[in-house]
């Protein structure tokens, strides 16, 4: 899979769903959109999904997110098949304020260690000659070099896409069977070890936008009573698990005092208060505007 019709900016909404509504939905979402081309005859209609996330010793980047920093980031390394000759894809997904921006250089399987340890790949490794992919290269190293972070997690999804018939501006996925395990190293394999399920069955469905929120989508949010919420599958399933399964990289778990835990996880009460008040005051309709 060379790509996934990825919008390099746009809106992103998240909600936990059940299949039985995911079903429905399906058939109300195939009158506007059509199917990614890459879910076309498999099961379920979907693609297999495999991102193996970066973070600090002590998990900076996953922290940002539990704390609802308003300008964070994730790093993330994605790839579909364990075929040696299959690329690997380096993720830069920063949302700023309410806008999701991401960044994406494809480069060949056999140059990623050499990426990792903090080279930039040569025009010849990239799987597309692409100077925004270079770009991103570059970015993607910089920031994996001043958080000093490496491999923590891999994350495992079935991935359902719809999209317009016409452009890019709309898509929407549904996400099913999330896993998380910890992953210390570069392997890019498809086995994972005692991994757990994130969101218990639950379906993510993620509404995504690059203009005005479509009309459409109001009637579906209606229609179907959907509630807005948080999906990390990268920080939902590290807390899920437990984040000291995750601390255990390059930084001996004697080392994260159970004071820095505790503080973190303080936060992590606070954000989760003040956002329930705060999703009290704001709705959907605040993305029409």
């Amino acid at each position: 899979m060379a790509d996934d019709n990825m919008q390099m900016q746009r809106w992103e909404l998240k909600y936990l769903i059940s299949e039985a509504t995911a079903l429905s939905l399906r058939d109300f979402v195939s009158t506007y959109l059509e199917l990614d081309e890459y879910g076309v005859g498999r099961p379920n209609l979907s693609y297999i999904i495999h991102n193996l996330y970066l973070d600090s010793d002590l998990l900076d980047i996953y922290w940002g997110t539990i704390n609802g920093n308003k300008n964070r980031y994730k790093l993330r390394l994605r790839f579909y098949e364990d075929k040696p000759t299959s690329p690997i894809f380096f993720e830069i997904k920063r949302r700023m304020n309410e806008a999701i921006l991401k960044q994406r250089a494809g480069i060949q399987r056999n140059a990623v260690e050499a990426v990792l340890s903090g080279q930039l790949p040569a025009v010849s490794e990239l799987v597309k000659e692409d100077a925004r992919q270079l770009v991103a290269a570059q970015r993607f190293v910089e920031l994996m070099t001043e958080t000093r972070s490496h491999p923590v997690a891999h994350v495992y999804y079935e991935r359902e896409a719809w999209i317009s018939h016409y452009d890019n501006s709309v898509r929407i996925t549904f996400d099913r069977n999330v896993q998380i395990s910890p992953e210390f190293v570069t392997r890019f394999s498809s086995e994972m070890d005692d991994p757990i399920s994130v969101f218990r069955g639950r379906v993510v469905l993620e509404l995504k936008f690059t203009g005005r929120f479509p009309e459409w989508f109001s009637e579906m949010v209606r229609i179907f009573g959907l509630r807005q919420g948080s999906a990390s599958k990268y920080a939902d399933g590290i807390a899920t698990k437990g984040e000291n399964y995750f601390y255990s990289g390059s930084l001996p778990l004697k080392q994260v005092s159970e004071s820095q835990i505790n503080e973190q996880r303080k936060k992590l009460r606070m954000n989760r208060l003040s956002a329930l008040l705060d999703g009290g005051l704001r709705g959907v309709d605040s993305q029409l505007h």
